[in-house]
């Protein structure tokens, strides 16, 4: 049986019956997703790629112990699997954790955001600055409002996912949104930022 056409839910089923292929296709269709997201919780990449490794030996565990009840939630329980791990690498080093506003390769994130260009290079400079300033008002956000700001902006996770994956309900990740705005405009406010 062919595994990339089945969902989630029947892939794991699939492995839970002894089809090895089927986690491997599970775990091609969202490591880049898992990874990104331990990558912005621990800021460096041979820590995200020993808690991706440590994220899936857990999955594998689980799911041998037929303790997978998500019913098509794979990405989701992957995420909550991989998070807890992350708060357990701060806990264990006693750091507090910081989102990074950059691709796991290092690239600044705010450079893939999404602009017409014109061939203007005023205009370039001025997106360049404009997105230089918008990274320094995310970095100084209250963690819980930054980390919702980065997932969902810029992770590409829908508030749901987000909620999932943080372990809060969904409106305290849309009102951490909320508040997250209030707080860059009243800082480009009280900066004299325009944008």
């Amino acid at each position: 049986m062919q595994t990339n056409t089945l969902t989630d839910h029947e892939l794991v089923r699939q492995y839970q019956r002894g089809n090895e292929q089927a986690l491997a296709s599970l775990i091609q269709m969202h490591k880049q997703r898992i990874f990104t997201a331990i990558y912005m919780f621990v800021r460096d990449r041979y820590i995200a790629e020993d808690i991706f490794q440590e994220t899936f030996i857990k999955i594998v565990q689980r799911l041998r112990d037929d303790a997978y009840h998500e019913e098509g939630k794979f990405l989701p329980w992957a995420l909550r699997i991989a998070n807890n791990l992350c708060i357990d690498y701060y806990r264990k080093t006693k750091r507090t954790p910081k989102v990074k506003v950059t691709t796991q390769d290092g690239k600044d994130i705010f450079s893939f955001m999404n602009f017409s260009d014109d061939g203007n290079a005023e205009q370039s400079m001025v997106r360049k600055e404009a997105h230089e300033r918008v990274r320094k008002l995310v970095n100084l956000l209250p963690p819980e409002q930054k980390e919702v700001v980065v997932l969902r902006h810029y992770a590409d996770l829908s508030f749901k996912e987000i909620a999932d994956l943080t372990n809060v309900p969904v409106n305290t990740c849309l009102g951490r949104m909320r508040y997250a705005l209030i707080n860059i405009r009243r800082m480009m406010a009280e900066k004299k930022i325009a944008l």
